[in-house]
């Protein structure tokens, strides 16, 4: 039996080698011709090795000196790794500098402390000699 059209009717002929079907995109093409995502979660690879987090500083200047400034000093060193893996290079060094800055205001809020301590000391010392000596 032949089509009206006097043309022999066949189930599917499949297209020539190496070319698609009408509409269909060769396996993993992206549609449309839109460029391949860059591997590592789409934000491209990582350059260079991820900063200091700068947590031991973090972790003594807590213990050791300034605990209010210290929990924030743990807080942003501890950031540094979820952010270099997330790909946000950038915002992974800004906490890692930010941890160290904290750590340092820390310890040096300590120091200070110590030394208007010591001076309040010694003064209270010097007026309890000066009035017992009077």
């Amino acid at each position: 039996m032949t089509p009206p059209h006097g043309e022999p009717q066949q189930p599917y002929d499949p297209p020539p080698y190496g070319q698609q079907p009408y509409g269909q995109q060769p396996y993993g093409q992206q549609p449309y011709g839109q460029p391949y995502p860059q591997p590592g979660y789409g934000y491209g690879v990582a350059p260079g090795p991820p900063p200091d987090n700068h947590l031991v500083w973090a972790i003594l200047s807590t213990v050791l000196c300034c605990l209010p400034l210290g929990v924030v000093s743990i807080i942003k060193s501890t950031q540094v790794s979820t952010l270099w893996a997330q790909g946000q290079f950038d915002q992974a060094r800004k906490s890692a500098d930010e941890a160290r800055k904290w750590a340092m205001w820390s310890a040096i809020s300590t120091v200070i402390l110590y030394v208007v301590i010591i001076i309040v000391y010694v003064v209270i010392i010097a007026i309890a000699v000066n009035a017992e000596a009077n």
